[in-house]
């Protein structure tokens, strides 16, 4: 093969390995966070409440471990963590 044609087979093949390739993003990391009225509209959408990454319920008796963990959407709720453990609107 001469090597004037390896470049253009070079090229061709590098253009046709990323043709298969698609970039997709989570449905939720495209919705900004939003600030919710108050507990009631917050587990609506989050039904056991929503904390951020490594906070652990403080409860006497069984913590809730099932709440949605999004620290963008805790911080914009922090008014609603009334007992300051790192989780919004918690509820079993």
């Amino acid at each position: 093969m001469p090597l004037a044609k390896i470049p253009a087979l070079l090229t061709a093949a590098t253009l046709l390995s990323g043709a298969g390739f698609v970039v997709v993003a989570p449905a939720h990391a495209a919705t900004a966070p939003k600030t919710y009225a108050n507990c009631t509209a917050l587990n609506k959408v989050y039904k056991h409440g929503v904390g951020r990454k490594g906070a652990k319920d403080k409860t006497a008796g069984k913590p809730v471990t099932n709440f949605t963990v999004n620290t963008a959407v805790y911080n914009k709720n922090t008014k609603s963590d009334r007992d300051h453990d790192g989780i919004a609107c918690e509820k079993a």
